[in-house]
């Protein structure tokens, strides 16, 4: 019923995909290829295994120097440049310790000082609050000789009850210096000196290096971290005595203040009972 067409499509030609190139030809794209070129046609290989591989045998390296070479039948049956790439390696790891702590208190000496800083403004806060109780007093007496003053002729003559006097902050010599300003303050602190730095690190002298240069380097550079580890401890120290002293002077400006808050609550309660009293009347 339907004819039969010829298809409009021409047949594909053969297409080699792996043509081979005759020796002698020199048309081979990889034959006169450098040594260590990558010559791989896979797309997906970038070139580097050979830095894999090294990168693989170095950490191999390092495992064996960890395990303290468990695994390869103990340290006396190493050769002597296996002996002393592991004495560099431990000297390596020493000093990474060192840098370690020598980080860690600093990290210390930052959150101290923060924390110096802090208690010094809780110590102005309650200096502050002390001498807006000492203002109160001033207008608390003024308020009660008012109330004194009323009440007519024949009024008995009403006096208010004062037990002590209000007393106002202390003000302490460390006090009197930091009210100088924000110089003083900071100087008080020890803020105004920057602190120590590191000391400056220690490199090799140009050329090739033995093993035991390299271990020498790292033992001088431990003796550096552990100076400046020390001299940050001495900070610490001193920081830490600071903040005692300035927790002692809040407790006893704290109870001074708490003396005069308690008796001016007794001296506001009897002024509104003469308040109330005269109000009645």
């Amino acid at each position: 019923m339907f004819g039969l067409k010829k298809s409009p499509l021409k047949p594909a030609k053969h297409i080699t995909l792996n043509p081979v190139y005759p020796a002698s030809s020199g048309s081979n794209p990889f034959e006169n290829a450098p040594v260590g070129q990558n010559t791989s046609t896979n797309p997906f290989d970038d070139g580097q295994g050979e830095e894999k591989y090294s990168s693989y045998s170095y950490k191999t390296e390092r495992n064996k120097y960890k395990n303290d070479f468990r695994d390869t039948g103990g340290v006396e049956n190493q050769s002597v440049e296996e002996l002393e790439n592991y004495a560099v390696y431990k000297a390596e790891e020493t000093t990474k310790s060192v840098n370690g702590c020598l980080k860690i208190a600093e990290e210390i000496r930052e959150d101290a000082t923060k924390t110096l800083v802090t208690l010094h403004q809780q110590g102005e806060q309650i200096t502050r609050s002390h001498m807006v109780a000492a203002d109160i007093d001033q207008d608390l007496s003024r308020g009660e000789k008012l109330l004194g003053s009323l009440g007519g002729i024949f009024s008995k003559t009403w006096k208010p009850k004062k037990t002590r006097p209000i007393s106002g902050p202390v003000i302490t010599g460390d006090n009197a210096v930091r009210k100088g300003g924000q110089l003083e303050e900071r100087e008080k602190l020890g803020l105004t000196s920057a602190p120590k730095g590191r000391s400056t690190p220690r490199t090799l002298p140009p050329g090739p290096a033995n093993a035991l240069q390299k271990v020498e380097l790292e033992k001088a550079k431990q003796d550096d971290g552990l100076a400046d580890l020390s001299d940050l401890l001495g900070e610490l120290k001193d920081m830490a005595v600071d903040m005692g002293s300035e927790i002692e002077r809040h407790n006893k400006a704290l109870g001074h203040l708490y003396d005069d808050v308690d008796e001016l609550n007794v001296r506001v309660r009897g002024a509104n009972q003469r308040g109330r009293r005269l109000l009645g009347k």
